[in-house]
């Protein structure tokens, strides 16, 4: 049978995803971490309620450089997933399909999340040292 000369669908190394797409791919990874988040939150409020000692060992743990890059990325996973869950709602309400404002309304989604991590930890570390 001869081999045919037909093209092939574009590898990921060659296709350049749009933006939309790899909002929407990481709203929906946001989400998932965001649960996983959910799970410790829940298990700092059994620490709290099993006393002194639980919550200090977990304090300990969640204080640790891996403890603080975790929170760290779970609250950016917080505010990334609000601010483009606010862009999706209006979308349900019809608006900003145009190609121009969904890309300018993922960059909004970006910045707003950055700057709302930002003030965030600035506020958490600043209380902190006080």
């Amino acid at each position: 049978m001869a081999a045919k000369n037909t093209p092939l669908s574009p590898h990921l190394q060659i296709y350049r995803m749009p933006v939309a797409a790899l909002l929407s791919i990481t709203h929906r990874a946001t989400g998932v971490f965001l649960t996983l988040g959910t799970v410790v939150l829940v298990y700092w409020l059994v620490a709290v309620a099993r006393g002194p000692e639980a919550y200090a060992g977990l304090q300990e743990t969640l204080g640790s450089w891996y403890g603080v890059i975790g929170l760290f990325l779970w609250s950016f996973a917080l505010f990334f997933h609000l601010c483009n869950g606010i862009r999706h709602l209006f979308w349900d309400l019809g608006y900003g399909f145009e190609m121009k404002t969904v890309d300018a309304s993922g960059q909004a989604a970006l910045i707003a999340t950055a700057i709302l991590t930002a003030i965030t930890w600035l506020l958490a570390y600043s209380g902190a040292q006080a």
